[in-house]
């Protein structure tokens, strides 16, 4: 799809991408910016969805490299994870190709709407998942502290199913991925911040692929979320433990519900 954005839109896109990019970081959610503003834009809502999808596979990776410290020594539990991810993003790609665009105007609010109680939830769940015993795996520690529990099924079918909802939508799928790790494989929140990047990336990644194939991305707003992504995630994952959480939630739902105020009318 062939748009042609102005200065000051593109400016605010690729914003957009840098602040979407921080927050994927630290706390997932950063679709809830990005989408709004490509929808503000006049963008239909499954191509702004698309070219977010797309945009942010840069900074995704990014956010995870800055994390390849924490995750060194577990790439057995990784690969095995990100199967499943992968798997699951394809899934939900397919999906919002296959569905009519009428069922993702009439689904997408409700996701919007998870996610923004999934975000003022977390931490809440983050306390509760402190408390909890894990039974160790016999990999290395976290550098937190704590130990790593073994993958079972019940793991694997947890992140398909993040992944199925990353690929059709994305929005907390990092809040989704935090919680589940957090319960299924280590209580280090930190650690599992990590490891939620790199799923959440694979789970783009193999969507966007799915999308770029189909034709559907818009890519100056695409290309533009992703330069500002890359900057994002690098911040984010490097300092944006830094800045108050409780800044970073006020922020996404307040543009959620701006995304589904404008999705509404």
């Amino acid at each position: 799809m062939n748009v042609t954005l102005n200065a000051v839109e593109g400016l605010a896109v690729l914003a957009a991408g840098v602040a979407a990019g921080a927050i994927n970081a630290v706390v997932g959610s950063g679709t809830l910016v990005t989408f709004p503003v490509l929808l503000s834009l006049g963008f239909p809502p499954v191509v702004a969805n698309v070219s977010n999808t797309v945009g942010l596979v840069p900074g995704a990776f990014s956010a995870a490299y800055a994390y390849r410290r924490e995750l060194a020594g577990h790439g057995g539990l990784l690969v095995r994870l990100g199967i499943a991810a992968v798997l699951g993003g394809v899934t939900g790609g397919v999906l919002l190709l296959l569905l009519p665009p009428g069922a993702f105007r009439a689904i997408v609010p409700a996701l919007i709407i998870l996610a923004l109680v999934l975000v003022v939830l977390q931490p809440r769940l983050a306390r509760s998942l402190a408390h909890r015993r894990p039974v160790p795996d016999g990999g290395p520690a976290p550098s937190g502290g704590g130990v790593v529990r073994r993958v079972g099924p019940l793991l694997l079918l947890g992140v398909f199913g993040t992944g199925v909802y990353g690929g059709y939508f994305g929005a907390a799928q990092g809040v989704l991925l935090l919680g589940l790790l957090g319960v299924l494989l280590s209580t280090d929140l930190r650690w599992v911040n990590g490891v939620k990047n790199l799923l959440a990336g694979l789970v783009n990644g193999v969507a966007a692929v799915l999308f770029v194939a189909v034709g559907t991305v818009a890519w100056q707003p695409a290309l533009l979320i992703a330069a500002g992504s890359v900057v994002g995630g690098l911040i984010g994952g490097r300092w944006g433990r830094r800045l108050p959480p409780v800044v970073l939630r006020a922020t996404i739902v307040v543009v959620g519900l701006a995304a589904l105020v404008n999705l509404l009318l």
